[in-house]
């Protein structure tokens, strides 16, 4: 299809733009002079919707309250085309709503719909919505018992979004994203009031619908040269495109707002890709330290030391005690005066309580403490300890050290079994002058033992599981009679 040529300057379109700049600019204090050019784009894009491929989210983003995002949206609802609140609407009524020429979708305080686990499975419908109509021809389909006939209802509309915190990653990956921040001392807004400055927005918008339906024909075959790729290139197209159409600076502008502002994202994508390796990474230092809190300098120095862990070589220099906390910010975690191990002046540390929410949301379970399935009773060559059937110690091929500790044994709460190993930690022979070892703790889910009293009062990070104290074996088992049975609690139906 032949691309028609687009003048170098067009007065119209570049002065309705450098106006909705400055419309933005004195209400909303925005991130960077890119994020400022790009909403100004997107805005100008949303009154060409019929016009697109693709309908680009715009995400808008802070880590608290009070960053302007609601102020950002008051502006973009009186400017951009045919906005659509969607406040308490249910998926039905929005889908309704859309058409061939759809409304611009608002909605604010969107971290309510997929803050919590319980939240996101109720909203997945909108999620599959907002993830769908990025692009055209990707209608929901819905059965319609009256008519006994299918329908294909369009989802297709740009849409804005707000929330503290981030969204889920399909919505930001099919997004212009805008990281808003709370005003600097120095940085001044003018105040704003809907009855008094929403008539000159609404006319700002009246005049860009206007313009951009007038040259609607030549968006639609727009093939902007692009300096992005694959679906970042999809989101920025109708942003770049609008910008070549108004000519003046706006075309470099836009190129150089899309170049920036995705490297951002990308960089964002990355520094939260390490700080959850860097969860995991403190989480073992913490284990085998067996510490309910370490100094930073001690961190720092088994970080580094943790083979395959980039700690060591953190953009050309060991991580540092002020990129570690950037790290952990995100996660509410804070240095704070401890005392290692309980003893020793009080100096900048963690502690493990205060990253224990964290390694339960963001850390899998680790893969050294994964479970094996049992096996059936007799199968020869495994040397894994029986599940307490009644075959468990006769197993022709079972070693007699192994048969001894299956005689107390009891399956673990999710049936599985742990391996001889982890038996043999707690079935140790005890010291040469025949006392008792000292006291163990198991964990009731996945059968891990410890001997550090200060891990034992936590839940276990790997599974979650809860530490149960163990009785000491006896120096001699043929002299002194049978191990005394486990402390932690056993299957229901089942003795010891």
């Amino acid at each position: 299809m032949r691309v028609p040529p687009i003048p170098p300057s067009r007065p119209e379109g570049a002065a309705l733009l450098a106006e909705l700049h400055a419309a933005l600019c004195r209400y909303v204090v925005l991130p960077s002079p890119e994020a400022a050019d790009a909403v100004t784009l997107w805005i100008a894009a949303s009154h060409a919707q019929p016009a697109w491929e693709h309908a680009p989210r715009l995400a808008v983003v802070s880590p608290l309250k009070r960053c302007g995002k609601s102020r950002l949206l008051d502006v973009v609802a009186e400017t951009c085309h045919a906005p659509l609140i969607t406040v308490n609407a249910t998926i039905a009524a929005v889908v309704r709503s859309l058409g061939d020429d759809p409304p611009t979708l608002l909605v604010d305080e969107a971290d309510t719909l997929w803050g919590t686990k319980k939240q996101a499975d109720n909203n997945e419908d909108l999620r599959g919505l907002l993830n769908a109509g990025h692009q055209r021809n990707r209608p929901m389909l819905r059965w319609d018992v009256t008519s006994r006939s299918l329908e294909q209802l369009a989802t297709f509309a740009m849409a804005m979004l707000a929330a503290i915190g981030e969204l889920p990653d399909t919505i930001m990956d099919r997004a212009v994203v805008i990281r808003m921040r709370r005003r600097a001392p120095g940085e001044h807004v003018d105040p704003y009031r809907t009855r008094r400055d929403a008539p000159p927005l609404n006319g700002l918008r009246d005049r860009l619908t206007g313009w951009a339906r007038e040259h609607l024909r030549e968006l639609h075959h727009a093939a902007p040269a692009m300096p992005l790729e694959d679906r970042a290139a999809d989101t920025w197209e109708p942003l770049i495109a609008v910008a070549d159409l108004a000519g003046g600076d706006w075309p470099a502008r836009a190129r150089a707002a899309a170049t920036v502002m995705t490297a951002a994202e990308a960089q964002q994508e990355e520094d939260t890709s390490a700080s959850v390796r860097l969860l995991g990474d403190l989480r073992e230092v913490f284990d085998q330290a067996g510490a309910d809190a370490l100094y930073t300098s001690t961190l720092l120095e088994r970080l580094h030391k943790l083979e395959e862990a980039p700690w060591a070589d953190w953009y050309g220099h060991p991580l540092r005690a002020r990129e570690l906390a950037d790290l952990l910010k995100r996660y509410q975690v804070e240095s704070r005066n401890v005392r290692e191990h309980g003893t020793g002046e009080p100096r900048k540390g963690y502690r493990r309580a205060d990253l224990h929410d964290a390694w339960t949301r963001y850390v899998p379970l680790h893969p050294l403490h994964g479970l094996q399935q049992p096996e059936p009773v007799g199968q020869p060559g495994r040397e894994h300890v029986a599940d307490g059937g009644p075959g468990a110690a006769t197993s022709a091929t079972s070693p007699g050290p192994v048969a001894d500790v299956a005689d107390g044994q009891t399956p673990s709460a999710t049936g599985l079994t742990c391996d001889v190993a982890h038996v043999a930690d707690v079935a140790a022979p005890p010291g040469a002058n025949g006392a008792a070892q000292s006291p163990r703790w198991r964990c009731d889910r996945c059968g891990s033992s410890t001997t550090h009293a200060r891990v034992a009062t936590y839940p276990h990070t790997a599974c979650g599981g809860t530490w149960q104290p163990t009785q000491p074996t006896v120096p001699d088992r043929l002299d002194r009679g049978q191990p005394q049975p486990p402390a932690w609690p056993h299957p229901k139906g089942t003795k010891p």
